[in-house]
């Protein structure tokens, strides 16, 4: 019984009182960007500042903090309404900053009726937000042809990472992403990571589709299976198609398939690497989360490596924000002859919007190249 007690207050209170801490400073941050936007469009509309504005400007700002709770402890139809519909408002209110900072910088030198920029505003936003809903459900199928050394005959690989099913995306978008991958007909599925999104409790019958891939499938973990607790995550795949390889190499159709899962450990890619036997002299292609460590692959030998994680920043402006933090953000690298293809995700995280980056699932073309 007190080990039982210690193993609870020593490894769950920690996540817990973390969820608490990430909640409380989303929530501050979230209210000073919902006060902005609403204290700039009352400003801009000649409105009135009476209880009724902090009352929706408080509401809008627990909107997301609070259904993400609901949605962790009673999941069902309303709570995920009400988290589609506060993550969809994260997303619009960061639009608004956007143009009202936009507003505030031209206004030293353009001066503008406020009722109309405030009416212009609004209307920008609406289609902003109405394209990036919109286009945050297409899939885009993106077909490239990468050469490996010493492959004895072409192979076709499909690329998935960040699918990201949860509260928004569920089983039904997993079945969409099943059926167009089939439709590609690829030799082997590989899957970079943040399978699942963690904003819901995880059920088996969420991802029975990944059984009727006609491949098979290689799995390595991203961050947000371990936010959601590896145990979980699976509970619930391991039951499936996928094969998740920790820290691995495998042999597949002429190919070593290297699997190093996700990790908060410092170097944990090159370490990894180090004690992984490689052989060099045949074709490799590594998949790990995060494009990083293109130099430390090359050095293992690995001929391709597979990442995402960026989600290629997908909302523009966050790009150009995301780009700083990871120099390799989306599409097509080599270095020294490793080459390094980052998806922008098949999925969304947070609001379910896109703006310059696509829901992708790409089809690579391996290449015999001897």
């Amino acid at each position: 019984m007190m080990m039982d007690l210690w193993k609870f207050w020593g490894l769950k209170m920690p996540r817990i009182i973390q969820y608490v801490m990430f909640i409380s400073l989303f929530f501050a941050g979230f209210l000073a960007l919902n006060y902005y936007v609403f204290f700039g469009m009352y400003f801009l509309l000649d409105l009135p500042m009476t209880n009724g504005f902090y009352l929706i400007m408080l509401v809008a700002a627990l909107s997301y903090p609070v259904s993400t709770i609901f949605e962790r402890i009673m999941s069902n139809n309303i709570t995920r309404v009400f988290y589609t519909a506060a993550s969809t408002w994260m997303g619009v209110s960061f639009y608004l900053l956007f143009l009202l900072i936009i507003y505030l910088a031209l206004s030293f030198f353009v001066q503008m009726p406020r009722t109309t920029v405030g009416i212009l505003i609004i209307l920008l936003t609406t289609l902003i937000s109405g394209y990036s809903i919109y286009n945050s459900y297409l899939l885009k199928i993106k077909e490239i042809k990468i050469p490996i050394k010493g492959l004895h005959e072409d192979l076709k690989a499909v690329h998935l990472s960040d699918i990201h099913i949860g509260s928004i995306r569920n089983s039904g978008y997993m079945r969409r992403i099943v059926n167009e991958t089939n439709k590609l007909n690829p030799d082997v599925v590989f899957i970079t990571g943040d399978v699942v999104d963690g904003s819901a409790k995880l059920h088996k019958h969420t991802f029975k589709d990944i059984d009727r891939l006609n491949s098979p499938i290689f799995f390595v973990t991203g961050n947000h299976e371990l936010y959601e607790g590896i145990g979980e995550v699976f509970r619930v795949l391991g039951g499936t198609k996928l094969r998740i390889l920790r820290n691995e190499v495998v042999e597949f159709n002429q190919i070593q398939v290297v699997g190093v899962e996700y990790s908060f450990e410092r170097n944990h890619l090159k370490n990894t690497l180090k004690r992984l036997e490689i052989d060099k002299d045949k074709p490799s292609i590594l998949l790990y989360h995060l494009p990083k460590g293109l130099q430390e692959s090359n050095e293992a030998g690995i001929d391709l490596q597979l990442a995402g994680h960026t989600h290629n920043g997908q909302m523009v402006p966050f790009n150009f924000l995301v780009k700083l933090m990871f120099p390799y953000i989306s599409g097509l690298y080599e270095y020294k002859g490793t080459k390094l293809y980052v998806s922008p995700g098949t999925g969304t995280w947070g609001p379910p919007m896109r703006l310059g980056s696509n829901c992708e699932i790409t089809l690579i073309k391996l290449k015999a190249d001897n």
